[in-house]
C-alpha cells in the first residue's frame, strides 16, 4: 500500500488491521445476521377481551389520543411495522410490547370497578410524570407524541372518570 503524504507508519498499520478485520469479520457478522432471521418471532395479536374504549367510552378526542400514543404497546391491536420482523430488532419490539401489555392492557380492561379505578390512576400517574409514551417510541413514531393540551385532557378525563367510577364504591 502506497503511503500518502503525511500518514505515519503506525496509522498505515492501523488501516491494514482495520481492513483485515472488515475483510473477515464483516462477512461473518452478515452471515450471523441472516441466520438470526430463521429464529425470529412472529408477532401477532391475541383476541381482544374487553376493550377499554368500548367499556369506558371516552370522548372521541381522548380515544384518538390514547389509540395513537398507547395502543401499539398496551393492547392486542398492535400495528407491527415492517422492521418488527427483522431480528434482532424484532426481539426488542416484541419484548417492549409484551412488557407494555403486562403493565396495562387496553384490550383486557378490568370489569371490576376497583381495578378499573387503579388502572385509570396509574395511567394518570405515568402521564403526569411523563414516563409514557417513552421517548424511544415517540422518536420513531411522531404520531404518538402528545401535545401538552392532549396530555392535560387525558389527565383531567382519567381523574374525573376514576372519581365517577369510585363514587358507588365509597357509598357501599
Amino acid at each position: 500500500m502506497k503511503n500518502p503524504a503525511g500518514w505515519s507508519p503506525e496509522y498505515l498499520l492501523l488501516l491494514l488491521a482495520v481492513k483485515r478485520i472488515l475483510k473477515w469479520w464483516l462477512p461473518v457478522a452478515l452471515v450471523i445476521l441472516v441466520a438470526l432471521q430463521f429464529f425470529g418471532i412472529s408477532p401477532g395479536n391475541p383476541p381482544v377481551k374487553n376493550d377499554f374504549l368500548a367499556a369506558v367510552k371516552p370522548p372521541p378526542a381522548i380515544a384518538a389520543s390514547l389509540r395513537a400514543a398507547c395502543y401499539d404497546c398496551h393492547s392486542h391491536e398492535t400495528v407491527w411495522p415492517w422492521y418488527s420482523r427483522i431480528a434482532p430488532v424484532a426481539w426488542l419490539i416484541a419484548s417492549d410490547v409484551s412488557e407494555g401489555r403486562e403493565h396495562l392492557n387496553f384490550s383486557d380492561w378490568p370489569v371490576a370497578a376497583d381495578r378499573a379505578v387503579k388502572k385509570l390512576d396509574r395511567i394518570n400517574e405515568v402521564l403526569d410524570y411523563r414516563e409514557m409514551p417513552p421517548k424511544k417510541y415517540t422518536f420513531i413514531h411522531a404520531g404518538a407524541r402528545l401535545t401538552e393540551a392532549q396530555r392535560q385532557a387525558i389527565l383531567d378525563w382519567t381523574e374525573a372518570t376514576a372519581k365517577k367510577i369510585s363514587e358507588p364504591l365509597s357509598n357501599q
